[in-house]
């Protein structure tokens, strides 16, 4: 059997964890973090950031940062970033 692994998809936050012995361990980030912030980022040159390193360039970067998404999901709801449509899930 395939390991358990658990998704918190949070609209501030998200986490990932898996069971070990019963028990769900949560998995650290790449930063060494618990949790990650939900927010995804498309630099000019079309790089794209999520995270930490992405909600830190919503400052210098809003219309190029996306915040508060997940309520959208399922919807038709879409954010344009350089004439392209993508959509909460994506």
């Amino acid at each position: 059997m395939g390991r358990i692994i658990g998704i918190d998809l949070g609209t501030t936050n998200s986490c990932v964890a898996v069971m070990e012995g019963g028990e769900p361990v949560v998995i650290a980030n790449s930063e060494g973090t618990r949790t990650t912030p939900s927010v995804v980022a498309f630099s000019k040159t079309g790089e794209r950031m999520v995270g930490q390193v992405a909600k830190r360039q919503a400052i210098t970067n809003p219309d190029r940062t996306v915040i508060s998404i997940k309520r959208q999901m399922g919807t038709d709801f879409k954010v344009n970033i350089d004439d392209k449509a993508y959509t909460p899930q994506e």
